[in-house]
């Protein structure tokens, strides 16, 4: 039964024809899929052992950081507000923000339906005051929160240096359509992995266990079974390093040998050591924080990192004129 702390709201998103998608990446030069499809029940399980390992330093230098800084948050953004999370993960960290700034409502906003309402209705019970309304949509797209949130602070929150997986032009669109949802004088909280080495980098791609390559390797299978697919994946090797120039890591999946790949009735030829590329994960320095800031019409407040400035939370802020805007 549904209490009046909590409300579903389906946008009822439009959901991608995968089999044309995966045949329009299997055909583009160099071949693409999308990382969504890591995120079968395997591919989270495999990504929750990944924020774990020693090499994944991402995960626990958040949490860390928003910890550290609870007392500061709370000082800040108000506690009548809403806080509104693109994307619904395994809920530690929003966990750790509500904690600290102790909203009034949480508008978790997700595409996938069944685990947004898994993972809202487990902090609404967690929760006893807070207010859950998740509203499925695609975040990407710019979304029409609720109307039962109207005249409330808003405060969005983007964690997990998930913004690194847009290329930067469309991290501008997505920063602005938050921009658009939290309005005048609303706050957004977000992650950024900084720019550093290769060599502290890539180890967080590259584990000695072998864990991101499976998770990597594992997007085959998924796709196997949902739909009919019937890549070899022991055909594949997992390739991940870093661009210093264009400061990202790309994540591959390598044909170690010439091999053909059916769907749907049709056939991808792959030659030998020719990719798959299955994500990028874009690093910012802050002044490309600030500047990406600018360009969507936000301040840019402060920003919080660990002690060796490999992760930065971010604090932006849409000023209460939008001509006020730094220029």
């Amino acid at each position: 039964m549904t209490s009046e702390r909590y409300q579903f709201f389906d946008q009822n998103p439009k959901l991608p024809n995968v089999v044309e998608e995966i045949k329009q990446g299997l055909r583009a030069t160099p071949k693409r899929i999308s990382p969504k499809y890591f995120y079968d029940a395997h591919g989270s399980a495999l990504f929750e052992q990944i924020t774990q390992l020693p090499e994944y330093y991402l995960t626990r230098t958040e949490i860390s950081i928003l910890d550290e800084n609870k007392e500061k948050l709370s000082h800040i953004i108000d506690e009548s507000c809403c806080l509104i999370e693109y994307g619904s993960g395994s809920s530690r960290k929003v966990r750790a923000l509500i904690n600290a700034i102790n909203p009034q409502f949480y508008v978790p906003v997700d595409i996938s339906r069944e685990h947004l309402n898994q993972s809202a209705r487990s902090i609404h019970d967690d929760f006893d005051t807070l207010h859950v309304y998740p509203t499925c949509a695609d975040y990407t797209q710019g979304v029409q929160l609720p109307e039962i949130i109207d005249g409330a602070p808003r405060c969005g929150f983007f964690p997990g240096s998930s913004i690194g997986n847009f290329e930067r032009e469309d991290a501008l669109t997505f920063l602005t359509n938050i921009s658009n949802d939290i309005g005048s004088g609303g706050y957004c909280i977000i992650g950024f992995d900084s720019r550093k080495p290769k060599t502290i980098v890539e180890p967080a791609y590259n584990d000695s266990l072998g864990v991101t390559a499976s998770f990597n390797l594992n997007l085959l299978n998924h796709l196997n079974r949902t739909i009919g697919t019937d890549f070899k994946q022991s055909n594949f090797d997992h390739h991940a390093f870093y661009d210093e120039a264009l400061g990202r890591i790309e994540m591959h999946l390598v044909s170690k040998v010439a091999q053909e790949v059916t769907l749907d009735g049709d056939t991808f030829n792959l030659s030998r050591d020719e990719s798959i590329h299955t994500e990028n994960s874009y690093k910012y320095s802050l002044t490309e924080v600030r500047e990406l800031a600018r360009r969507a019409g936000m301040s840019f407040v402060t920003h919080w990192e660990d002690s060796q400035a490999w992760f930065y939370v971010v604090l932006l802020r849409v000023p209460e004129s939008r001509e006020s805007t730094d220029p």
